[in-house]
């Protein structure tokens, strides 16, 4: 607001999604965020996001050719030749090496085959980085909820990003910043070895010394 920049490039009319809400904390302190979230509006109304990691056509290929049974040598020498981010399909058309062992090795081609029915299949879930859901009524009363892993009991909702959106839900970002943990680190280092205590926000934006040692590159 101070540079007059627009608001509504935030929240419009024309906007279909729903507002993307940013909150950026230090990094070692955004679980401590989490639990004051759940304390001011009850665990049964806020948790984490569930993500879903699926089957690369890589991946898919690895862990159809260890289940029938080929070496992994063999099964690590097709995988390679199927480029990054990729589909089988795609790969097969872009990749000369690829196309001609397909055509010539029934054992490739069973793999392929098997793996194209796999490729972009749920593999595993996990936590998602940053988002959490906060609701109105008891979350149970949206989605159901489960911990993230057998080994993680973080509470998360079961449903992706993109599904509690279309819940008409508010998906907001608690973002842990590493550079947010060193300038905080930088200050109370300062205030220990200098004696001096630095207010960060009120350092002013156009500080000629920044600015030069920006232009200094150090």
């Amino acid at each position: 607001l101070k540079y007059d920049l627009f608001f509504e490039r935030f929240l419009n009319p024309e906007r279909i999604a729903m507002p993307d809400i940013d909150l950026d904390f230090t990094d070692t302190r955004r679980d401590e965020v989490i639990r004051y979230v759940e304390e001011k509006y009850g665990k049964d109304h806020v948790a984490q996001i569930i993500t879903f990691g699926t089957m690369a056509a890589r991946a898919a290929v690895r862990d159809v050719g260890r289940v029938l049974g080929f070496p992994y040598n063999y099964c690590d020498r097709l995988a390679k030749m199927i480029p990054m981010f990729s589909t089988l399909n795609e790969s097969l058309k872009i990749s000369p090496e690829l196309k001609e062992t397909y055509k010539n090795e029934a054992g490739v081609r069973k793999i392929i085959d098997t793996a194209k029915k796999l490729e972009g299949v749920a593999r595993h879930a996990s936590t998602h980085a940053c988002g959490v859901v906060i609701t109105p009524e008891p979350l149970d009363f949206y989605t159901p909820r489960q911990y993230a892993t057998s080994s993680d009991k973080t509470i998360v909702v079961q449903y992706s990003l993109h599904s509690i959106e279309d819940l008409g839900l508010l998906k907001m970002d608690f973002l842990g910043l590493k550079n947010l943990t060193v300038l905080e680190n930088a200050i109370e280092i300062i205030e220990k070895t200098k004696g001096v205590k630095i207010k960060i926000d009120e350092i002013p934006l156009q500080d000629k010394k920044t600015f030069g040692l920006f232009r200094e590159g150090e």
